[in-house]
């Protein structure tokens, strides 16, 4: 004859009380609060056929949490964590991005030693844009789409919106002077 399977006796009265408490919760998780009622019937003497028709799982369910909660306690009875899907887009390119942001637009104006105002792309963008900055890291063989520029920056908390004064000074110490002002 087959060995019947139940759940363990509880290790202290807290221990009894957590489970009896998530077993009638009306706030936890619904899996939760499912295996903890699995285990309360156990307790009572009910088999796993019993619960699993009672609860409206498969017997197997019923088999799977009571071992788990044998071998883990109350710990037992919450979701393990699970690895989650790899991140398509690696550590230096998530790096190249953020740098990006530090260097000059290409449509920036920067006066040249002559005096002169130029760019180094005319129909470059002056400011960072999330659609410039896109195509400079595709530019750099990255593969990225603009929605994933916003999330790798906002995860950061790198702005890229912040502006710059349109303003240039002909004085030579106008950069250093700059921040202070």
């Amino acid at each position: 004859m087959p060995k019947v399977l139940k759940a363990r006796p509880p290790d202290n009265p807290q221990e009894e009380a957590t489970i009896q408490k998530l077993a009638c919760s009306r706030h936890a998780p619904m899996d939760v609060i499912l295996r903890a009622r699995m285990i309360v019937a156990s307790w009572e003497g009910q088999r796993t056929a019993t619960i699993a028709k009672q609860l409206a799982c498969h017997p197997q369910t019923v088999r799977e949490r009571l071992q788990r909660f044998n071998v883990e306690g109350v710990d037992g009875l919450q979701d393990r964590p699970r690895p989650g899907r790899k991140r398509r887009i690696g550590e230096a390119e998530r790096s190249a991005i953020i740098a990006l942001v530090g260097t000059a637009p290409p449509g920036r104006l920067v006066r040249e030693s002559d005096g002169e105002l130029r760019a180094d792309e005319a129909d470059g963008a002056a400011h960072w844009t999330l659609n410039a900055l896109t195509d400079r890291a595709q530019q750099q063989s990255i593969r990225i789409q603009r929605s994933q520029v916003r999330c790798i920056l906002l995860g950061e908390g790198v702005r890229w919106r912040a502006l710059r004064s349109w303003m240039t000074s002909t004085d030579p110490e106008f950069a250093k002077k700059e921040p202070l002002s």
